[in-house]
C-alpha cells in the first residue's frame, strides 16, 4: 500500500531532537512492508523534504500549512495513487487529511493522541475552548472512516460525543528502547523521576506541592525533571519557594540515549498531568522495569490499580500519599512495575503497527473509500 501520514512534526531530520519517539517506531514499521509518505505540518519553518525511518517526509512549514498540505498530498497522489490518508493527531492533522481522502475519494483515519477532545480554560488548552473548534472536530471525526485513539479514557470521550473508536495504543521500540526486569529499591535515598515539558497541562506545581508534603514528612528522596522549559523559569522558581533545592534537579531536555541511564537509577515515575492520551513516556518506563504514580488521566487511568497508582487530577496531597505509599512497600512497587511492564511489552510497537495494519485492510475490504 501506498500511505499518506499527516503529523504536526515529531519527524526531525536528525532523527534524535524533536522527534516523537513511538511515532518514529510506527513509521518504521509501516515502512518495511508499505510505500510511506509523511506529511508535518510544522516540522521546520521552511518547506523541505528528507528521509527518515525508511520514509519520505513532506515538512510543509509556515503559512497556510493546512492548505498546502492538502495540495502536497494531492500532488504526490497524482505521481502515484494513495490507497488511505491517516492522521496522527487530530485538530489540524485530521482537517488535512479527511479534506484530501474526500478530495482523492480515499479512506481516512484519525488517531487521538493529545488534548483534541478537551476544554481546560483556565490554562489556554484543548481542542473543545471555543466552538468553532468543537464543531470542526465533530465534522472531521464523524466524516473519518475510523477513529483510534490511545486510551479508554479517550475511547471513553469520544463515546460521550456519540463516536466510536478502537484503542490502539502507541507502543514503544523494544529494539530501540530494550526491557529491564524491575528491580528491588536500594536502601537510602529514594530516586524519583519526572519526565514532561514544563507547562500547565502536565502541571509541575501539583508536582512540587506533592514532593513538598512529601519532604516535610521526613521522606528522603531526589527528584530529577527532564523537559523542555516553556514556562521561563517559573517551576524553578516555585521549587526555591517551596525550598526543594535539596531534593529536587531540573536537567532539561535530553535525548533518548541520554535519558535511558537516569530511568535505570529512578525508583518510581511521578507524572501529575491534568490531561494525557498516554503518557507515552509511562509506557517506556513500564519497559525498563519502573512503576508509575500520577494523575488518574490516560493510561494512568486505565492501569490503576494493579499496573499504577493513579489520584485525583490537581490532588496533591494524595499524590504525595501514593508516592510515599509506594516508596515504603518495595513489594507493592515491584508489583505495579511488573504488570506494568507486561502491558507495555505486550502492546509494543511492532503491535501498534500490526493494529493499524489490520484496521486499514478491513475499511480497504469493506469499500469504504469515497
Amino acid at each position: 500500500m501506498k500511505l499518506a501520514l499527516v503529523v504536526p512534526g515529531g519527524v526531525d531530520r536528525s532523527g534524535e531532537f524533536r522527534v516523537i519517539p513511538v511515532l518514529l517506531a510506527l513509521i518504521r514499521r509501516l515502512a518495511c512492508e508499505h510505500e510511506v509518505h509523511v506529511f508535518a505540518l510544522r516540522q521546520e519553518a521552511s518547506a523541505d523534504c528528507w528521509h527518515l525511518a525508511g520514509a519520505h517526509i513532506h515538512n510543509i512549514g509556515d503559512g497556510w500549512s493546512r492548505l498546502r498540505a492538502i495540495q502536497a498530498i494531492r500532488n504526490e497522489h497524482r505521481r502515484a495513487p494513495f490507497d488511505l490518508v491517516q492522521a496522527i493527531f487530530s485538530g489540524s492533522c485530521s482537517f488535512v487529511a479527511v479534506a484530501a481522502a474526500l478530495l482523492l475519494r480515499l479512506p481516512s483515519f484519525v488517531h487521538i493522541a493529545g488534548g483534541e477532545l478537551v476544554a481546560l480554560h483556565d490554562i489556554g488548552y484543548g481542542g473543545r475552548q471555543r466552538l468553532k473548534g468543537r464543531i470542526r472536530e465533530a465534522l472531521v471525526l464523524r466524516s473519518a472512516d475510523a477513529v483510534t485513539a490511545a486510551s479508554v479514557p479517550i475511547i471513553d470521550s469520544l463515546q460521550a460525543l456519540g463516536l466510536s473508536a478502537r484503542r490502539v495504543p502507541l507502543g514503544v521500540d523494544l529494539r530501540a528502547w530494550p526491557p529491564l526486569p524491575p528491580r528491588c529499591r536500594r536502601t537510602g535515598r529514594a530516586r524519583l523521576i519526572h519526565v514532561a515539558s514544563l507547562n500547565r497541562v502536565k502541571d509541575q506545581s501539583t508536582l512540587l506541592r506533592a514532593l513538598t508534603v512529601l519532604a516535610e514528612s521526613g521522606v528522603d528522596f531526589q527528584m530529577d525533571i527532564v523537559g523542555v522549559d516553556t514556562l521561563d523559569g517559573e517551576i524553578q522558581r516555585l521549587a526555591r519557594e517551596l525550598r526543594l533545592n535539596g531534593h529536587v534537579h531540573f536537567h532539561g531536555f535530553k535525548t533518548q540515549r541520554e535519558l535511558r541511564p537516569m530511568m535505570e537509577a529512578a525508583d518510581v515515575l511521578v507524572m501529575s498531568s491534568r490531561h494525557e492520551a498516554g503518557p507515552l513516556v509511562l509506557l517506556e518506563a513500564a519497559v525498563m522495569g519502573l512503576p508509575t504514580v500520577g494523575t488518574a488521566v490516560g493510561h494512568l487511568a486505565e492501569w490503576s490499580p494493579s499496573a499504577a497508582l493513579a489520584v485525583p487530577v490537581g490532588d496533591w496531597k494524595a499524590l504525595a500519599e501514593s508516592i510515599r505509599q509506594v516508596l515504603a512497600d518495595d513489594e507493592l512497587r515491584l508489583r505495579l512495575a511488573v504488570a506494568a511492564q507486561r502491558r507495555a511489552i505486550t502492546e509494543d510497537a511492532d503491535y501498534t503497527a500490526r493494529a493499524f495494519e489490520a484496521l486499514y485492510l478491513q475499511v480497504l475490504t469493506a469499500g469504504s473509500g469515497r
